[in-house]
């Protein structure tokens, strides 16, 4: 065992990019949840996107177009679940497994003819004079767009709902759809596009897992990343900064735990591979013991129906 061949600034660089995928799914129904629908099919809107974004991407040898597929996929899977439970009024937790099951199986069904192949490669937007800082420089300025990206529209998450009035209508559909109906506000209207915008944002974190995380297609992927993202809302009490942290959280936990392995530590593989997963479910049961604050935090109609009576 040799603990001495663990970088400290590269184990962070790499927790940056680690983090991108359930940071960018979880942002996503982040704003879903805040709108009152509560959609479990984030892991089959995210391995959808994976396969569409590497099946692009190989197909025109662009990345770039390879990740806005992998939007698109993602954002068609959540119209159809939009489609689904808002205007046909299926439950919600049953068509999110549903649609979950589906993008796990359509996703292996495109990408049969996709194993084995490499896709293009995805440059970093290494940024001049910062990219050369000591320490800060490798961690924070050497990464792909993506990365930024994801940042960035954390902080325009936390800025839309927070800031803006277009925000403030989409909270308060959420907290009570019925009184925002009455007031005039378009239910149905803005859930449909904050469920877009979700499944948009889960399918470019499955593409950035397929092109860039494990530049390779393999059935089923995604691993739990979409539950993980779920999880992450909830760890989150719905605040974007805070979902930031927690798939950083989680990101830092998944590469801990390859860096152990590569160094060798006396232990089995199958335990520091399960790591992640029991960090978050003790994170989630340390959240419920305290008075159900984080359930104290939730929308008010989460997962509820809405029917407009005129």
């Amino acid at each position: 065992m040799d603990l001495s061949a663990i970088d400290p600034l590269v184990l962070l660089a790499s927790l940056m990019v680690a983090a991108t995928p359930i940071m960018l799914a979880g942002i996503g129904e982040l704003v879903v949840e805040k709108s009152g629908v509560l959609n479990l099919g984030v892991e089959g809107m995210m391995i959808t996107g994976a396969i569409c974004g590497f099946a692009v991407a190989v197909e025109t040898g662009s990345p770039a177009l390879g990740f806005l597929a992998a939007a698109a996929g993602g954002a068609v899977l959540a119209l159809l679940f939009g489609i689904l439970t808002q205007f046909l009024l299926s439950n919600q937790v049953a068509t999110g497994l549903a649609l979950t099951l589906f993008g796990l199986g359509l996703s292996a069904l495109i990408g049969q003819s996709y194993i084995g192949i490499k896709p293009p490669h995805f440059d970093q937007l290494d940024i001049p004079l910062l990219k050369d800082l000591p320490v800060l420089g490798l961690v924070l300025f050497r990464h792909d767009v993506i990365v930024y990206l994801a940042l960035g529209l954390v902080v325009g998450v936390w800025w839309f709902l927070g800031r803006s009035r277009a925000g403030l209508v989409l909270r308060a559909i959420g907290e009570n759809h019925d009184a925002a109906h009455a007031l005039g506000y378009k239910v149905m209207r803005v859930r449909m596009l904050a469920i877009v915008f979700g499944g948009a944002l889960a399918g470019l974190g499955g593409a950035y897992i397929s092109l860039v995380r494990v530049p390779q297609w393999t059935e089923g992927m995604t691993a739990g990343a979409g539950w993980i993202a779920l999880a992450l809302v909830v760890f989150a009490s719905w605040r974007p900064l805070r979902l930031a942290l927690g798939a950083w959280l989680f990101g830092g936990i998944t590469v801990l735990q390859l860096n152990l392995q590569a160094a060798g530590v006396a232990i089995p593989i199958q335990y520091l591979s399960m790591s992640p997963y029991i960090a978050t479910i003790l994170v989630l049961a340390f959240l419920s013991s305290r008075s159900g604050r984080a359930a104290l935090d939730a929308p008010a109609s989460l997962g509820k129906p809405f029917h407009a009576s005129s």
